[in-house]
């Protein structure tokens, strides 16, 4: 043992003593035991089962204890878990609602600048895009769009679906097709664009 310790060490130990001195006394021998259960008129031949019973409880006791603390944490993971899963949804949703229509034309070709199409002629059965752009897009962001192509009876033709790639610039361009075949419907016709299933934008035409 050191001969010389510093007074921190002396406290602890003061401590320990003192909490081991607590213990001793609050141990009971078994003799001790045996007489108290004679003073109680306590048969002692079931000493030995009513201990194991006590240890196998305290060992039960603890097993709980640490069942609840298991339960207890996955639950905390659980609950982080669904909390930021919401959270992220949150934010998705914010960012498709930023999302405005800046600009959307029928024609002939992909991204196509010329005034949008009023009328089309079916005997040539043309391939027609719908090019917009979108504004407040969300960057770093894949959004799913869908096209529908309605006839002038009201029904849909012909119907476009997809996700964007990875948006690198708040103005987007994107666009949806259709090959018009001689036999559709002559008349007014509405194309439009969805987003979560709502139309954010829709263009009419005229099919000769």
């Amino acid at each position: 043992m050191q001969k010389r310790l510093t007074t921190k060490q002396v406290s602890q130990i003061v401590a320990e003593v003192e909490r081991l001195s607590q213990r001793r006394q609050s141990e009971i021998e078994v003799e001790e035991l045996e007489q108290i259960l004679d003073e109680l008129n306590l048969p002692d031949d079931l000493l030995d089962e009513a201990v194991m019973q006590v240890y196998r409880k305290q060992a039960m006791d603890k097993q709980k204890k640490r069942n609840r603390l298991i339960i207890g944490g996955v639950l905390a993971v659980v609950v982080s878990a669904i909390a930021a899963t919401f959270f992220m949804q949150q934010q998705q949703q914010q960012a498709l609602e930023r999302i405005n229509v800046y600009d959307s034309r029928v024609g002939f070709r992909r991204n196509d600048d010329s005034a949008s199409l009023e009328e089309i002629n079916r005997q040539s059965t043309p391939e027609i895009f719908y090019n917009v752009t979108l504004e407040d897009a969300p960057v770093g962001k894949q959004v799913e769009l869908g096209c529908n192509w309605v006839d002038p009876n009201r029904e849909i033709a012909h119907q476009n679906s997809w996700k964007t790639k990875t948006i690198s610039k708040e103005v987007w361009n994107t666009h949806c097709r259709y090959k018009f075949k001689e036999s559709v419907p002559a008349g007014n016709w509405l194309v439009q664009m969805t987003l979560d299933d709502e139309v954010i934008t829709s263009n009419k035409f005229v099919v000769k």
